[in-house]
C-alpha cells in the first residue's frame, strides 16, 4: 500500500461542557445509529463490533463526494480525549469499487473551565487498488465539505452526552438543539 495522501481535512467545533466531563472514546463506541445519522445528511448507518483479535471497530456507511463509502474503523488509540481509528474503506461510485486507507482522529482540548474544542481530522491515503482505479476512471476524492458538516454536529452530540442531555440534530437545516 502506498502512503500517498489523497485527502486531508481538519475541522474544529466548540463543546459547551467542561473537558473533564467529555469522553470521546466512550461517546464514539456507544454512538447510536440514529444519532450518527443526525450528525450529517450524508450519514447512512453506523454500528459497533470487534475485530477477531478483540479491538473495537466502528463501522459506518456514508456518502462522500457522490460515492458510497463503507468504513471499517479499527481503534488504534482510544483515550478519553483522543481517539485514532484506521480503516481500509470500500468506496463505491457509479464507475466501480476501490479501497482507500482512512485515518480518523477525534480529540478535545480545553478552552476554559466550561468549554473545550473538538478537533475532527480525517486523512486518506491511496492504496495500490485506488491508483489502479484512478488510472482507469480519473475520479476525484472529496471529503472536506463532509467534515465541515459533521464536525459541529459531532461536537453537539458529545456535549449532550457530557452534560447528560438529549441530542437532536436537524440535518436538513444544520441546526441543533435539545429535546
Amino acid at each position: 500500500m502506498t502512503n500517498e495522501t489523497i485527502s486531508t481535512s481538519s475541522v474544529t467545533a466548540s463543546i459547551n461542557a467542561p473537558i473533564e466531563k467529555v469522553d470521546v472514546a466512550d461517546w464514539l463506541f456507544n454512538l447510536p445509529d440514529a444519532e450518527y445519522q443526525r450528525c450529517s445528511p450524508a450519514h447512512i448507518a453506523a454500528g459497533i463490533t470487534h475485530t477477531e483479535d478483540g479491538k473495537r471497530m466502528f463501522i459506518n456507511v456514508e456518502i462522500i463526494g457522490g460515492s458510497i463509502v463503507v468504513q471499517h474503523y479499527v481503534e488504534d488509540v482510544a483515550e478519553k480525549h483522543h481517539v485514532r481509528l484506521i480503516s481500509l474503506s470500500d468506496t463505491f461510485s457509479p464507475n466501480g469499487h476501490t479501497k482507500v486507507q482512512v485515518i480518523w482522529e477525534l480529540s478535545v482540548k480545553p478552552i476554559d473551565d466550561n468549554s473545550c474544542e473538538l478537533i475532527n481530522r480525517v486523512h486518506g491515503n491511496a492504496t495500490d487498488e485506488f491508483h489502479t482505479f484512478l488510472d482507469r476512471q480519473g475520479l476525484p476524492f472529496a471529503s472536506e465539505t463532509h467534515n465541515r458538516i459533521e464536525t459541529p454536529l459531532f461536537a453537539k452530540s458529545i456535549e449532550c452526552k457530557a452534560l447528560r442531555t438529549h441530542f437532536r440534530g436537524d440535518t436538513q437545516s444544520g441546526a441543533t438543539g435539545f429535546r
